[in-house]
């Protein structure tokens, strides 16, 4: 049974004529016989022409003409937008706020791969869509039904995306500005780089606003949310989006130079391209960014305990010396933000690699569930591997917080559970 029904009345044309307002009391009235009493969202989705404005406990609606419209109209919530990216958006704000996922849309059946298409663009496979044709007719009361529309244009998705773009481009930033945190350690005059927090975006739900940069099948934010997201970090940090490249995570070791053949996944990239953004995703996992003044080279590399203990730190630094002559004495290390010990723990098994590694990474060893520091493990790795210990840094400036501890300033896996949000840390050469 669907959580919420969703009328798309966005195609038809209404006029003031008695048997439409017939036409659409009984298309409603069937709609509401059939959802109400199980569905707690009931919504209407159209061109300005069937809009109620609340006054006090009126509803002055342009097709008002007859009381029983004007009640059942009540029963429904009104979303009204010369765009149908404005509208939809708003109805999928609606939705996440019900925190519903199972969707009913009665639409007419010459929209319906159109309404689909709008869809595909703003949801994620989050939510379980059902089409139902909605049948209104009337003698020039309603436009006329046509035929299905099975396939729409290239040309006309293309419109759809940037439709939706444009709209998107409009919205304010929420949660405060956008932030970037960077470390004096990398050459401004060689690098761009930075890791984000999670202020300045325009994902709205709540853990993932505002900055998410990350969508997935199992989250309620759309690629082109993300997309939006990202739009707005490269024009503040200086980047080409066109030319962005995330980590594919593992939680491995294995790490992608750049030029080579694209492995499936990895959590390290390495290049010395200019121009081109590298970023390592983390949310709670430790983005870490790497930069080489002297041979013009970096990496980014995602690491969580898994990658810790499997040294993906030092597999991206060895890629850099590998492949581009870097020496060991220029390598700068910078570890973003991760969880602490002070929030993240292990089972006991996992946490005795961690204090054979040095008893310090460990608190509470003889516990069930020890407190792990990956950042502590990471630093003592890139020191055993060759990283002068000077040319590491995480402790300055906001890197070394708690993402846990820190909700106002980072997303959190471990406090916020599945539907969480993603920061990033980016770094590129400059042209």
């Amino acid at each position: 049974m669907a959580e919420a029904v969703l009328v798309d009345f966005f195609g038809l044309q209404f006029n003031s004529q008695k048997n439409s307002h017939q036409a659409l009391l009984k298309t409603l009235d069937a709609v509401r016989f059939h959802h109400a009493a199980k569905a707690k969202f009931l919504c209407i989705m159209c061109y300005n022409n069937i809009s109620c404005e609340r006054d006090g406990a009126h509803n002055n609606c342009e097709l008002e003409g007859s009381n029983g419209l004007s009640t059942l109209l009540r029963e429904f919530e009104t979303v009204s937008n010369p765009s149908m990216a404005a509208s939809l958006y708003t109805i999928k704000q609606k939705i996440d706020e019900k925190n519903l996922s199972s969707i009913k849309v009665i639409v007419s059946m010459h929209r319906k791969t159109l309404l689909k298409a709008f869809i595909d663009q703003l949801f994620t496979s989050v939510y379980n869509f059902e089409f139902e044709d909605l049948q209104v007719t009337s003698r020039g009361g309603l436009l006329k039904q046509s035929t299905e529309v099975s396939m729409i244009t290239a040309q006309e998705v293309e419109a759809i995306q940037n439709e939706i773009q444009t709209y998107l481009r409009t919205l304010p930033a929420l949660k405060g500005e956008l932030t970037i945190i960077t470390s004096p350690l990398i050459s401004a005059d060689i690098f761009l780089h930075g890791f984000t927090t999670r202020t300045g975006g325009i994902s709205y739900i709540p853990t993932l606003s505002s900055f998410n940069l990350f969508s997935s099948s199992k989250r309620r934010d759309p690629k082109v949310v993300v997309q939006e997201n990202l739009r707005r970090l490269g024009n503040a940090a200086g980047f080409n989006v066109e030319k962005f490249y995330r980590i594919k995570t593992d939680h491995a070791n294995d790490v992608w130079i750049m030029g080579r053949k694209e492995p499936e996944s990895y959590d390290g990239i390495t290049t010395n391209q200019r121009g081109v953004t590298i970023a390592a995703l983390g949310a709670d996992c430790m983005p870490i960014v790497f930069a080489d003044p002297v041979k013009k080279a970096c990496g980014v590399a995602h690491s969580g305990w898994k990658g810790t203990l499997l040294g993906v730190a030092m597999a991206t630094v060895n890629a850099m010396v590998t492949e581009y002559g870097c020496s060991l004495e220029d390598i700068i290390v910078v570890l973003g933000p991760s969880v602490g010990p002070c929030c993240f723990t292990l089972p006991r098994e996992s946490a005795k690699e961690f204090h054979n590694l040095d008893p310090e990474c460990v608190r509470l060893f003889d516990s069930p569930d020890p407190y792990v520091d990956i950042r502590k493990a990471t630093r003592i790795l890139l020191e055993r591997g060759g990283i002068l210990p000077q040319n590491i840094q995480d402790l300055n400036q906001d890197l070394n917080l708690c993402t846990s501890c820190h909700p106002d300033k980072f997303f959190s896996h471990v406090r916020d559970g599945l539907n969480f949000g993603t920061q990033i840390g980016f770094i590129s050469i400059r042209e």
